[in-house]
C-alpha cells in the first residue's frame, strides 16, 4: 500500500518555484547565478502598507480568529477597488479573501468542478492550473496558441476542444507565462461564447494593472453582463503591489458559490492573517502612485530584454504587452550542439543554460509544448543585461 495517497502523489511540482528554489540555492552556496524563474516583483511592498501592517499587529483583535470569509473591512475593500478598477459592480457576499490568490484558483475549481468534468486551459498556461483542476477531479483540456498568434487562442480554437463533458474555461489576461493580452474584441467575443454555450469562466485577473503599450484588461464580466452568474473572478495584491509574501488574494463570484468556497475555505484555513488583510486595505484604498512607478520600471526591462533575447539567433520573442514575462520561442536552438550537449527539448536548454552559465529560466514543458523559455523581468536592468548576455554568448560561440 503506498504511504502518500494517488491524489497527491500525481501532483507535479512548481516548476517556476523549483526553479526559482535552485537558483536561490545556488547564490546561496555563492555562485553567480542570475535568476529569471520567479514572478514576483523585485521592490519592496509600499512603506504606507508596511505601516499599516505594523500597526495592526498593536491591535489585539487582529490577534484573534475573525470571519472565514475575510474581514468586513477587506470584502468592503474589494467591493470598491473592483468598481474602480473595473467598473464592476459587486456586493461583499460576492467575495472570499483567500491566502494569495493560488488559493483562490484552487478553491474555485473545487468549487464547481466535478469528477469527468472537462476544463479548456489555453496554453501557455500558468503551471498551477491544470494541478488545481486535477484535485477537483477534472480533466484539463488544453488548447494551445503559439507565437505565430501572440499566445493567445482564439474562439474557434475553443469551440473546437468543446464537448459535452466542458464545464469551465480558465481565462487569464494579462497572462504568466507569455505576458499576452486579449483585445477588447477578443474578450468579448471569448464572454459570449462561454455564455452561448452555458460555460463557467474562471477569469484570472492578477495582472491587471501591469499593462503597455496602450493595452487595456477589461474584465470579461463587464463587457459580457450576461456571465455574471457564471463567472469566478481570481485576484490579488501579489503582483500589483509587490506583496508576494504576504499571501492575500480573492474570489469574486455568485453568493452560492462564495458561499460554498467559504465552507471550503473554513475547514482548510480558516480566515486569513489579519495583519495581512489589513496590509491589504491599506493597499486597496490607497492611491495608485506606487504602482505606477513600478509599472515605469517593468516597461523600461520589457523592452530591454526583447531586444537582447532577439539578438540571439534562434530565439523568436514577441513582445507581451502585460505582466512582466516574456516567452521566447527557442526552437531555433534545439537541435543544435553546445559546449558538447545536444538539447533536443527547452527542459534540456534550461538545464544547460544553467550548468554552463549559471542563468536560471523557465522551460517551456512547464506551460505547456516544450520549445520555449519564460523569462521573468521582475529583476534589475543589470541582471537583464548580463544574464541574457551570458545565454547569448554562450549560444553563438565558435
Amino acid at each position: 500500500m503506498s504511504r502518500v495517497s494517488a491524489r497527491i502523489a500525481a501532483i507535479a511540482e512548481s516548476a517556476t518555484l523549483a526553479v526559482d528554489a535552485k537558483a536561490k540555492a545556488l547564490k546561496a552556496a555563492g555562485r553567480p547565478v542570475i535568476g529569471f524563474g520567479a514572478g514576483e516583483p523585485d521592490f519592496p511592498t509600499p512603506d504606507y502598507i508596511v505601516e499599516a501592517a505594523a500597526a495592526a499587529t498593536r491591535v489585539v483583535a487582529n490577534h484573534r480568529y475573525t470571519p472565514a470569509a475575510g474581514l468586513p473591512e477587506m470584502r468592503e475593500a474589494i467591493v470598491a477597488k473592483t468598481k474602480r478598477d473595473s467598473n464592476y459592480v459587486i456586493t461583499a457576499d460576492q467575495v472570499l479573501v483567500t491566502n494569495g490568490g493560488k488559493q483562490a484558483v484552487y478553491q474555485a475549481f473545487a468549487t464547481i468542478i466535478d469528477p469527468g468534468d472537462e476544463v479548456l486551459l489555453p496554453s501557455p498556461y500558468w503551471t498551477t492550473y491544470p494541478e488545481c483542476v486535477k484535485l477537483a477531479g477534472g480533466k484539463s483540456v488544453e488548447v494551445f496558441a503559439d507565437e505565430t498568434q501572440n499566445y493567445l487562442v482564439t474562439v474557434e480554437q475553443l469551440e473546437a476542444a468543446r464537448t459535452p463533458k466542458t464545464k469551465a474555461l480558465l481565462f487569464c489576461s494579462p497572462s504568466n507565462p507569455t505576458g499576452s493580452v486579449y483585445s477588447v474584441e477578443q474578450v468579448k467575443a471569448i464572454g459570449e461564447w462561454a455564455l452561448k454555450n452555458n460555460i463557467w469562466v474562471i477569469s484570472d485577473e492578477i495582472y491587471e494593472h501591469l499593462l503597455y503599450d496602450g493595452a487595456t484588461a477589461p474584465s470579461m464580466a463587464v463587457l459580457v453582463p450576461g456571465l455574471a452568474d457564471t463567472c469566478i473572478i481570481i485576484n490579488g495584491v501579489a503582483k500589483t503591489y509587490a506583496m508576494t509574501g504576504w499571501r492575500v488574494g480573492w474570489m469574486i463570484g455568485p453568493k452560492d458559490v462564495i458561499k460554498a468556497a467559504t465552507n471550503l475555505q473554513s475547514h482548510l484555513s480558516s480566515n486569513v492573517s489579519n495583519v495581512s488583510q489589513r496590509a491589504a486595505i491599506a493597499a486597496l484604498t490607497g492611491d495608485l502612485s506606487a504602482v505606477h512607478k513600478m509599472g515605469e520600471a517593468f516597461d523600461r526591462r520589457r523592452k530591454l530584454i526583447v531586444g537582447l533575447l532577439n539578438e540571439i539567433p534562434g530565439f523568436v520573442c514577441p513582445t507581451p504587452t502585460g505582466a512582466f514575462y516574456v516567452y521566447p520561442s527557442v526552437k531555433g536552438v534545439l537541435g543544435k550542439t553546445i559546449r558538447g550537449k545536444t538539447p533536443k527539448t527547452s527542459a534540456e536548454l534550461a538545464t544547460l543554460i544553467l550548468e554552463e552559465v549559471e542563468v536560471a529560466a523557465v522551460p517551456g514543458e512547464a506551460f505547456g509544448p516544450s520549445g520555449y523559455l519564460r523569462f521573468s523581468y521582475a529583476t534589475s536592468d543589470e541582471d537583464i543585461v548580463e544574464g541574457i548576455g551570458r545565454i547569448k554568448k554562450l549560444l553563438t560561440e565558435g
